[in-house]
């Protein structure tokens, strides 16, 4: 029988070690999450690759602990793309690895996915959409209105407001985002990830990074491009209908930036957590996706 217990393990990776969650023996599958996160937020999934013959896991994402903050300071989507294929590496993966992610790691997915294509056989992504379809979302007032969050990370103030009353801040964007979604299995692993001034810092870094163009790293140039650029592979890209975060109508011009043998799914009555709102059906999306040939 396959084992799906989760387990623990660290590795080092491009500069940063990391900690991560695993099930399972089989092709990589490396599942990435996002903001305000951690990587119990795959426990549902990583059983179900587990079965279904998959070694996949979970990752912290660098700054996020028990991660180590990095001591490059980088946190752009390159950094992050660069991250997944330093992973791959670290981890033994092999041209049969298939790559997950949800918000920034649904970003860093797709430049992961681009920049190294002959690492990962499929990707799936999910509540951020391909640079491409976001960068014209937020040309509209309606996701302007949404990403409120994203300026207001560019400013100190976020430094001592997002932190105050136990990262009260961050309960409030989850029942922004997944109205009417119980978090409570789910905010204690996130708030333990970024509790830490340093890892608020860092988490708070990968918009300020992204934001910012003077903040780009010549050194990540290919890296960052690939994160511009559509998937080379055949990508499930999911979205909430009821999504808080990110409107689902940014979902509608997805397609256009992923590779041959793609497919969009709006998924009704879940929001920007769509994968543990509907564990269940998100996992037989996933795993039905990533197993065909």
């Amino acid at each position: 029988m396959t084992d799906r217990t989760i387990r623990q393990g660290r590795v080092a990776a491009n500069g940063v070690e990391f900690a991560y969650l695993e099930a399972g023996d089989g092709p990589l599958a490396l599942c990435l999450h996002g903001f305000p996160d951690s990587a119990h937020t795959w426990r549902h999934l990583l059983p179900a690759l587990a079965e279904a013959g998959f070694r996949a896991v979970a990752p912290w994402m660098r700054g996020y602990a028990p991660t180590a903050v990095p001591a490059d300071g980088r946190y752009q989507t390159g950094a992050l793309a660069a991250d997944a294929c330093a992973l791959h590496e670290a981890l033994g993966g092999d041209g049969d690895a298939v790559l997950v992610g949800h918000d920034w790691g649904a970003m860093a997915a797709y430049g992961a996915a681009a920049h190294q294509p002959d690492r990962w056989r499929r990707v799936v992504t999910a509540a951020v959409p391909p640079a491409g379809a976001m960068g014209r979302g937020l040309l509209s007032y309606d996701q302007l209105r949404r990403s409120w969050y994203m300026f207001f990370f560019q400013h100190p103030l976020a430094d001592a407001v997002v932190p105050a009353d136990d990262l009260a801040f961050l309960d409030r964007l989850w029942a922004d985002w997944s109205p009417g979604y119980d978090a409570g299995d789910d905010l204690p692993h996130v708030k333990a990830a970024l509790r830490d001034p340093a890892n608020l810092a860092a988490a708070l870094g990968y918009y300020r990074a992204t934001l910012n163009p003077a903040n780009q790293v010549p050194e990540l140039a290919a890296e960052q491009a690939a994160t511009q650029a559509p998937t080379p592979q055949p990508t499930l890209y999911l979205h909430g209908a009821g999504d808080g975060c990110v409107g689902a109508e940014l979902a509608a011009g997805a397609e256009a930036h992923l590779g041959p043998g793609s497919r969009v799914e709006v998924v009704p009555s879940t929001g920007h957590f769509l994968h543990l709102e509907q564990p269940g059906h998100l996992n037989a999306l996933i795993v039905g996706f990533l197993t065909a040939r």
